[in-house]
């Protein structure tokens, strides 16, 4: 996920009862575990190895080897992620989160592709309530009526496979729910749209005409991107109007991960270097899949 200069550095920001946008509260980063260890024996992303970067300087077109690469590295991201479902509830740690994909990751023989990347601590990011993206699990419990992104990566067999979804913890109130449909209606006009020769653009387009139908805001510093043996590579996709150029060709492989507010669009980045929250306080949903672009329109890896 790329972060554009529309966010700025603050040091502090109050957990406290929000009214203006639903029945929830603002929570801030707290302390956190140390980073989960990972057995020699899995195979490390070159981030982490430090061999040469094999980035794509254009969008990148696989063949079929490096397909069903990104198909099984993706299907054990989904697999992980849709586990989480019965797990999130009230009283759970965002570190228990943390701790229990790590598990899950190492177990499969993959790496957690977040971990140690340009310095992220965790194995998965963890973004609860007005915490934009890249929130880090930390020893807050969830509280009834929080929602929750839990993005999950892995790097498996040689390929990266993202995604993310945004859960309901407990007895969420009307808008919040409201905020995380639409979050994910405005993803599933968007993959319905990809074909061949779309262009990149569209999916902005899209996005933000749905969103703005509903009343919500899409945040514009977030974008997806490519993704393959690199974990962030061209093409970006900006999920709000934009002219970034290029077509879609069958064999392309990227992320679409829109990011909704009820409020306005400003967020702040904390003193961590990491936490993205809103500067109102409004709550955010994401939700991410990587999709496959196939000659007939567009196939879901991480469904």
């Amino acid at each position: 996920m790329h972060i554009s200069s529309l966010i700025r550095p603050i040091g502090q920001f109050w957990r406290t009862h929000v009214k203006k946008f639903g029945a929830y509260e603002k929570v801030y980063p707290i302390e956190t575990t140390p980073s989960r260890p990972v057995p020699d024996h899995i195979a490390r992303p070159d981030y982490i190895t430090g061999l040469p970067h094999g980035i794509p300087k254009l969008p990148e077109t696989k063949d079929q080897e490096q397909i069903n690469g990104m198909r099984a590295s993706c299907q054990l991201a989904a697999s992980i992620l849709n586990r989480m479902q019965s797990f999130i509830q009230p009283g759970v740690r965002t570190d228990d989160i943390d701790d229990l994909i790590h598990y899950f990751i190492i177990n499969a023989n993959a790496y957690p592709s977040p971990l140690h990347y340009r310095g992220f601590p965790k194995s998965v990011c963890t973004s609860v309530n007005n915490v934009a993206v890249h929130g880090i699990p930390d020893l807050r419990p969830l509280a009834n009526g929080d929602i929750v992104n839990v993005d999950i990566t892995v790097y498996y067999n040689g390929y990266h496979g993202d995604c993310s979804k945004t859960f309901l913890v407990g007895a969420v109130d009307a808008k919040g729910q409201e905020l995380v449909a639409v979050t994910e209606e405005c993803l599933s006009h968007a993959i319905k749209l990809c074909g061949p020769d779309v262009p990149f653009c569209d999916i902005g387009l899209r996005i933000h005409r749905y969103a703005k139908s509903k009343g919500l805001t899409v945040l514009p510093a977030f974008a997806g991107h490519g993704i393959g043996k690199y974990f962030h590579g061209p093409p970006d996709i900006f999920h709000m109007i934009n002219r970034y150029p290029g077509l879609m060709k069958a064999g392309m492989t990227f992320t679409i991960e829109p990011v909704l507010s009820h409020g306005r669009e400003n967020t702040y980045i904390l003193d961590d270097g990491w936490t993205v929250v809103t500067e109102d306080g409004s709550r955010t949903a994401q939700c991410e899949h990587t999709i496959l672009i196939t000659e007939g329109g567009a196939e879901i890896l991480t469904r």
